[in-house]
């Protein structure tokens, strides 16, 4: 297990999103999702690497959380709320798309 191996931690955290994040950066605008009553993917999680991204983000682009409050992974979502979220999430990309100019 990685609990019993240096090396397979070290491969196993090459994965990790929250521990690739690297200080000074620029990244790209970021919208995180997450629920607050997920019981799939700990909300705690979301948070952690929210705040990490925007501790880390040396660009202008936004690093922004959405979290969907009595809700959870995504099963039995009423329709409303799903509205809401895809509006939120699109909005967030189109607002951030580069310009075209021709």
């Amino acid at each position: 297990t990685s609990e019993d191996s240096p090396e397979m931690f070290e491969y196993l955290r090459g994965y990790s999103p929250l521990h690739n994040l690297k200080p000074g950066t620029e990244y790209p605008a970021t919208l995180v999702t997450t629920a607050d009553h997920d019981d799939r993917v700990v909300p705690a999680h979301s948070f952690k690497f929210a705040a990490t991204l925007q501790d880390c983000q040396a660009g202008d682009a936004p690093c922004l959380i959405r979290i969907d409050t009595k809700a959870g992974h995504g099963g039995g979502k009423p329709v409303s709320k799903q509205i809401e979220e895809y509006t939120d999430i699109y909005s967030f990309i189109l607002y951030n798309m580069p310009e075209k100019r021709y």
